[in-house]
């Protein structure tokens, strides 16, 4: 009796250990599926004839999909299958708001200052308004070459590209990841403390123009936040009928469509 009972033990440990590698086997090969899966951004940049083939969404669901990626608040904070550490995308919200205020107060010349005191302190959008656009137009210059640094998506999606066999291909674009990720935590850093020291000696010095400030940099990053939900619309204009067409060749219309979602 003894031997029988510990025959069904061996035999119940036995089935919970091949039950648990099954389950790790099931739960590799789901990663591996969903890995292989093109993403939202794969299908975006995919060759015309690859799209045709795959790419079956709606002129809603692509817009969506351009809205997620180009919307700040929606890229940092809403969960999106990309290649993206969810960390640095955060941050980089952050880091965009900074930036806007820093190269707001840059525009806080002499001239503005007077009108300011001419104005008696009024806030005149008309005269603001130029250099409200000029700021929101520098700042997204300074985060798209942060995004470059920062972002690893189109990275590893060359990685997906490569053959398996090609492993020294993949280690040069990791090393090159990790040199741009090297260089990101090096430029914010060295930027986030100017931009923090520049604000504070402003802030200080022209304490009666901070409520100035606050409304200049709010609406030009306003700006930034209502621009993708038009811009995003352009794209698929083009890209979906060249896609659903069934008449001719629309490779003209879909390249177009990929120059345009790149702004």
């Amino acid at each position: 009796m003894s031997i029988n009972k510990s025959k069904k033990k061996l035999n119940t440990k036995i089935g919970k250990i091949h039950g648990k590698i099954n389950k790790k086997d099931e739960s590799k090969k789901n990663n591996n599926k969903n890995f292989l899966e093109p993403i939202d951004s794969e299908l975006n940049s995919f060759p015309y004839k690859e799209a045709l083939k795959i790419d079956k969404r709606s002129y809603c669901q692509y817009y969506c999909s351009l809205l997620k990626k180009k919307h700040s608040i929606l890229f940092s904070f809403y969960p999106i299958k990309d290649y993206n550490a969810q960390i640095i995308k955060s941050f980089l919200f952050f880091f965009y708001f900074t930036s806007d205020f820093t190269i707001n107060s840059l525009f806080f010349t002499d001239e503005t200052m007077h009108k300011i005191y001419v104005d008696s302190g009024i806030f005149d959008l008309n005269y603001q308004l130029p250099q409200i656009i000029y700021s929101y137009l520098i700042s997204s210059a300074i985060n798209l070459i942060i995004e470059y640094l920062s972002l690893s998506e189109n990275t590893i999606i060359s990685i997906k590209e490569i053959n398996f066999i090609n492993l020294k291909e993949k280690k040069k674009k990791l090393r090159y990841m990790k040199i741009k990720f090297c260089f990101f935590f090096i430029i914010t850093f060295i930027l986030l403390l100017a931009f923090c020291y520049y604000l504070s000696c402003f802030c200080c010095i022209y304490e009666n123009t901070q409520i100035h400030l606050i409304k200049d940099s709010l609406l030009s990053f306003g700006i930034s936040l209502i621009t993708p939900f038009f811009i995003c619309l352009i794209p698929g204009i083009f890209r979906t009928p060249a896609l659903r067409s069934e008449k001719g060749n629309k490779l003209c219309l879909y390249k177009f469509s990929q120059i345009v979602e790149f702004f």
